[in-house]
């Protein structure tokens, strides 16, 4: 498991180290410039409008659905999970809307449509069958969001937002981690409840 953070890091590392800040790559064609090849601060290309839009749907989906989880979950490492993402990804929304109002990048409103089916898919369950679609729901997301950083961390150009994207990496793949674990753990227990409920 931690193997495979180690090659998603190693694999998006050399792309961090080497990358423009400012990358100038997909300008508008109303981008103003500082001078030749540079942009003016605070300009964004394309793919910095989709990376924001596309992050803050995400951020927004991890706060709800950890609100969810905390409320439903009986299992005490699955409610600390699940409140640690409703505290990271509020601070980090709050950060990026920051970024993103200097850039002038509208924000979305409300939960995306994949969302929105993720969350209505997990009110109708409980239980074991709750606790691990969440998680598996968390393991796509984060996966996901690394991926986005790292195409930021690349082809950014508002340098604010390329470093917004070089710090979050990090916590991103840590919470892959922590809930790929949980998500063995707990998919673990559920296999061995009906035993354990037949020997009694």
């Amino acid at each position: 498991m931690r193997a495979a953070i180690m090659t998603v890091v190693l694999a998006v590392s050399p792309c961090c180290a080497l990358a423009q800040i400012g990358n100038p790559a997909g300008l508008a064609p109303d981008t103003s410039m500082e001078k030749p090849g540079i942009p003016a601060p605070h300009q964004t290309n394309y793919q910095d409008r989709l990376f924001v839009q596309l992050i803050t749907a995400g951020g927004r989906a991890e706060i709800e659905f950890g609100r969810l989880a905390a409320g439903k979950t009986s299992h005490e490492d699955l409610r600390e999970f699940a409140n640690r993402m409703v505290d990271d990804h509020d601070k980090a929304n709050e950060q990026l809307k920051s970024v993103a109002d200097k850039s002038k990048i509208p924000l979305p409103e409300g939960l995306d449509p994949d969302h929105k089916k993720i969350r209505s898919d997990l009110e109708k369950l409980d239980g074991a069958a709750f606790e691990l679609a969440y998680l598996r729901a968390q393991i796509v997301d984060h996966q996901r969001t690394a991926q986005l950083l790292a195409w930021e961390i690349g082809s950014g150009e508002d340098a604010a937002l390329q470093r917004f994207a070089s710090e979050k990496l990090p916590t991103v793949l840590e919470h892959l981690d922590l809930a790929r674990t949980l998500h063995a753990k707990l998919a673990g227990q559920a296999l061995f409840a009906p035993d354990t409920q037949k020997a009694k």
